[in-house]
């Protein structure tokens, strides 16, 4: 067998595991809020909220085509999250592989890794920031690829020299990576500062090959350019080719600089030196205590590890991880803990260094002891075989606190069983007349999205969301329903609970006729004063 294809074996190996541990976990269909939107926008290559995540559409369009035989759609967009992160945890072997030595610790990293509670969770869903982990965990392997191809240090099984013009199409294939991943979330511009570090650290005249660095920058930006197309394109700017289910305005300059920029989310970053005693306090409580357990002592002489082995990959990492924090911490965000994944990673990956050093020191003080009660002298295969068995009983401890907590893990990640907003639409729908207006909210919108759009149900129902309202200029919801009431038709309201939906039975003759709280359906009957 190729010694390239057996080095790629273990990775492969790994990818499939995570992918056959999550599948009975996974989604089976349809959800509520952005869940819901995804797997709407997605297999229709509409367009979505901002920052429209251009190359999650792009690539869940095509995952949707290509694992047709799996399930409906929404299961689909679902599975595409398990593999974003199985991807992601087959990188993360090599990466560690590469930054070590050792494929005993990169399998045990990229296992630990994808069963991180967080991690795992997110795996479970539609969400594109499993999609970006894929993207982050990639880009380092090339990165990290470039560096030891440009210093005669790959680790290719035949052992043949480095070639200086493949690791200039490394950086090249990072840039394009960074792109891509920018193009599915802004989290990617926090790596550009990081990026720099780096490459400035493995290069320091790469300035000076002007040519080279400005072929990377335009390989990043072109890449990026290239999927943002899909908004205008699919946004209304080609009618032939307009999406049925668009976000806001994108074909227009202002719309699509607007939902590009995330304007919408302007005013969400607070200030992030702030407060930084609270800000590390609920960093350790909230995410980094529950993530690692007691792993979470290792992290620090981890980096330190990382940074005596791999000085400018720990330059790379601890500058992103600083940096991703800071952010984190500073902005409001419904579910901010997904941000976190990045993070997540590098600490994995310097557990993974810090595991190989002490296995080798393990190795040496093993193979000294025999030679000294034995009287021998160990040749160089002994002592790899005695630093082997150290890997693997260092990769033992890394697993440990998954191994420990595992069946609580699956049970808290489990969303096999989360049939909410597809037993939602099964009871709502037939309870809506023909031709009726929906006045609805963000999170009850995408699965009646869904159903509208991908499942071809129910076409005749007009649905007014909160940015329906704002893109054909109607008003607020009681604006929408008092001119829908004087035209006859029949207007139903799904509202948030409390403020909004007290607003509307304020004004209006109201019978509830579905659902509970904030997924209520009314029937509104009438006006019970001048709306306005």
């Amino acid at each position: 067998m190729p010694p390239r294809l057996v080095a790629w074996l273990i990775p492969i190996g790994v990818a499939a595991v995570v992918i056959v541990n999550g599948w009975s976990g996974v989604m089976p269909g349809v959800g509520f809020w952005d869940t819901g939107e995804f797997q709407a926008v997605l297999p229709v290559m509409g367009t979505a909220h901002p920052t429209g995540y251009p190359t999650y559409v792009i690539l869940g369009f095509f995952a949707n085509l290509l694992l047709a035989p799996i399930g409906e759609p929404a299961f689909r967009i679902n599975v595409l999250s398990l593999i974003a992160v199985a991807i992601a945890a087959g990188a993360t072997v090599a990466l560690v592989r590469r930054l070590t030595g050792s494929t005993v610790i990169g399998a045990a990293v990229g296992i630990g890794f994808a069963t991180t509670p967080l991690v795992w969770k997110y795996a479970m869903a539609a969400d594109p920031h499993p999609i970006h982990l894929m993207f982050v965990a990639l880009l380092l392997l090339a990165l990290v690829t470039w560096e030891r191809t440009r210093r005669g240090a790959s680790e290719s099984p035949d052992g043949s020299a480095a070639d200086p013009r493949r690791a200039d199409r490394w950086l090249v294939v990072a840039a394009v990576l960074f792109g891509l991943a920018a193009g599915n979330h802004s989290l990617t511009l926090l790596l550009i500062p990081p990026i720099g570090l780096y490459v400035l650290a493995v290069e320091p005249d790469i300035w000076r090959r002007w040519r080279f660095a400005l072929t990377c920058l335009l390989a990043a930006a072109g890449t990026l350019a290239l999927v943002y197309l899909e908004l205008p394109l699919r946004g209304g700017l080609v009618p032939a080719l307009t999406a049925p289910l668009v976000y806001a305005k994108p074909a227009t300059w202002d719309g699509f600089w607007s939902i590009a920029l995330a304007e919408q989310f302007r005013g969400s970053l607070s200030d992030p030196f702030a407060d930084l005693g609270g800000k590390w306090d609920k960093l350790l409580t909230t995410v980094a205590v529950p993530q690692f357990g007691l792993l979470l002592i290792a992290v620090p002489p981890a980096f330190l590890a990382t940074a005596r082995r791999a000085p400018r990959y720990a330059l790379l990492t601890g500058s992103a991880l600083v940096i991703t924090l800071l952010f984190d911490a500073s902005y409001a965000n419904a579910d901010i803990n997904r941000y976190y994944l990045g993070p997540i990673l590098w600490a994995w990956t310097w557990l993974g260094i810090l595991a190989a050093e002490l296995a080798i020191a393990a190795g040496a003080l093993a193979a000294a002891l025999v030679e000294r009660l034995q009287r021998i002298r160990l040749d160089k295969r002994a002592v790899d075989r005695a630093v082997t068995l150290a890997a693997l009983a260092l990769g033992a401890v890394l697993l440990w606190p998954t191994l420990t907590t595992f069946t609580a893990r699956r049970h808290d990640v489990d969303r096999s069983g989360d049939r909410s907003a597809q037993a939602w639409l099964a009871e709502v729908l037939p309870l809506i007349p023909q031709n009726a207006v929906l006045v609805s909210w963000w999170s009850t919108s995408t699965p009646l999205w869904y159903a509208q759009k991908v499942e071809g149900m129910r076409p005749d129902i007009f649905v007014v969301d909160d940015r329906t309202m704002l893109d054909l200029d109607l008003g607020r919801a009681p604006d929408v329903i008092n001119r829908y009431l004087g035209e006859g038709r029949p207007v139903y309201a799904i509202r948030l609970s409390g403020p909004d939906t007290d607003e509307l039975r304020a004004l209006f003759l109201m019978n509830q006729v579905a659902g509970d709280g904030s997924t209520a359906v009314w029937q509104v009957l009438g006006r019970l004063t001048a709306a306005r």
